[in-house]
């Protein structure tokens, strides 16, 4: 049963598909020596220098497109498809992007450092081999990267306890759900003998496998699912990682690990699990539940905008693990909402960093008080993220939500799929409520502050641009969602009809 093959040569590592990892890799390794001797009034150099390592591993990752059938690397454990091209380039541009956001922020408090940039890069990885895998192994040592990363990131302002705070209880969380992803490796492995995706399918479909096993195995590796998209009940670490961490930091782990998480996700139980859907999607089902109620009542409670923004978070992973119960048009509605959700968040706390000042953080509900008094514009850029969370058409967050429940409806696999589908349309409207307050606060009560929007010209261009996209590509969804179908068609990924 154990299909491990000792022998291989050079050409099985295949190294030219997995170019775009070996030119971030090597611009981080740029970007760490260039920082050694560059001084505190030169950290623009750092900047720019990581913002083109990014837009250099996009380039690199439209450079050996693989537009034909998906093509393995490093002996099968690493694959290239549609899919991960597609959504590589999103976080590596999703990336730059918020770098050039987040830079006047950090500057104003002492964070711009090489620090930042390096373990951004090296979260940028992790991301991008979790997209890759075709193995347990490098799905796992993509995942531990992005997490190792982020506690780092999240404690980066060292004065300040609630910061730290937020990272340690982020890594003793993480590491439980570590230890439940691996304990669920194990017995996968015990009961097929491979760790490989597609060898566990196929040796489950010939019926090769412990299957009492490989479903306990499933109930673990759930778990940690669950835990990386923030789930209930695994979203503890959510609000607090949010609040204490720095705006700057909190857009990055609110934002693009959602579309790795979301691909790794359909590796592992779409490319590997998917004749053992009768097990985890009952349970992705009880998540996507507990994630639309509990997020949506807390957001309606808080004062915190980024912890309303987290517990909105809560409620939108919901509606991704939704369309896991769908059929192939299910993966499709939730790559297609990962990277609106990525554009919606990023467009958020660009808006909260543009705000806040050295000495002034825009955490509260009240800060945003008489925005549109300030600034008529970033008022209206605001609006339009939160109409977009909250699903009003037409915004890129309404076909979203619409495309998950076309999914889920389309199919015909649980009698209960109809009920889940309108109790999810009924926390929309639920969650309508807080997003449209914030709107409210902005327009119509009376500004608290009359200092004047300051901040960098090239941030504040890219994040109108950012919002008019989720204008844009709400109003005509089509053209992404064409890309997304043929990336997923030459992933070869379906959930069945």
């Amino acid at each position: 049963m154990n299909n491990w093959n000792p022998t291989w040569n050079w050409a099985d590592l295949n190294l030219t598909v997995a170019a775009p990892e070996i030119v971030l890799l090597t611009g981080l390794f740029a970007v760490l020596l260039a920082d050694l001797w560059t001084s505190d009034d030169k950290r623009y150099i750092t900047h720019w220098l990581s913002v083109g390592v990014l837009l250099s591993a996009a380039f690199g990752q439209w450079g050996v497109w693989q537009s034909q059938d998906a093509v393995g690397a490093f002996n099968n454990m690493y694959i290239a498809d549609g899919l991960s091209q597609l959504t590589k380039i999103a976080v590596y541009l999703g990336m730059a992007v918020l770098f050039i956001y987040a830079r006047p922020y950090n500057q104003m408090r002492g964070i711009d450092k090489g620090e930042f940039y390096t373990l951004s890069l090296f979260a940028v990885s992790g991301m991008s081999i979790m997209i890759s895998a075709n193995h347990f192994l490098s799905a796992y040592l993509g995942l531990e990267l992005l997490s190792l990363a982020l506690y780092a990131l999240i404690a980066l302002r060292r004065d300040s306890v609630v910061a730290s705070e937020a990272a340690l209880k982020y890594f003793v969380l993480g590491a439980l759900a570590s230890g439940l992803l691996l304990y669920g490796i194990s017995m996968v492995y015990g009961a097929t003998g491979t760790l490989e995706f597609s060898q566990i399918v196929d040796l489950a479909r010939a019926g090769s496998v412990n299957g009492w096993l490989l479903k306990l195995g499933v109930l673990f590796i759930v778990a940690g699912v669950a835990f990386k998209f923030g789930a209930v009940p695994f979203h503890m670490w959510v609000p607090d990682v949010y609040q204490g961490a720095p705006t700057s930091v909190a857009a990055l782990v609110g934002s693009l690990p959602k579309i790795a998480a979301t691909v790794f996700a359909f590796r592992i139980l779409v490319g590997g699990l998917v004749l053992q859907k009768g097990d985890w999607q009952p349970m992705f089902a009880i998540l996507a539940i507990l994630s639309l109620l509990v997020g949506n009542l807390a957001a309606i409670m808080q004062t915190d905008i980024k912890r309303m923004f987290a517990f909105s978070t809560v409620s939108h992973m919901g509606f991704i693990l939704l369309a896991f119960i769908g059929s192939v048009i299910g993966v499709e509605a939730a790559v297609y909402y990962a990277i609106a959700y990525a554009l919606m968040a990023l467009a958020g706390f660009g808006v909260l960093m543009l705000l806040s000042r050295d000495g002034r953080e825009c955490e509260n509900l009240s800060d945003l008080a008489g925005l549109n008094q300030r600034n008529a514009w970033y008022a209206f850029v605001m609006l339009l993220v939160m109409f977009s969370m909250a699903g009003i058409p037409p915004l890129m967050g309404f076909y979203a939500k619409f495309a998950v429940l076309k999914a889920l409806i389309s199919t015909n696999a649980y009698v209960w799929v109809l009920p889940v589908a309108v109790f999810a349309v009924v926390m929309s409207l639920v969650g309508a409520f807080y997003y449209l307050r914030v709107v409210k606060i902005m327009y119509f009560d009376d500004k608290t502050d009359d200092a004047p929007v300051q901040g960098d010209s090239t941030a504040k261009l890219l994040l109108s641009a950012n919002a008019l996209l989720l204008l844009l590509w709400g109003v005509m969804p089509e053209q992404l969602m064409g890309w997304i179908r043929v990336a997923v068609a030459n992933a070869g990924l379906t959930l069945g009809s």
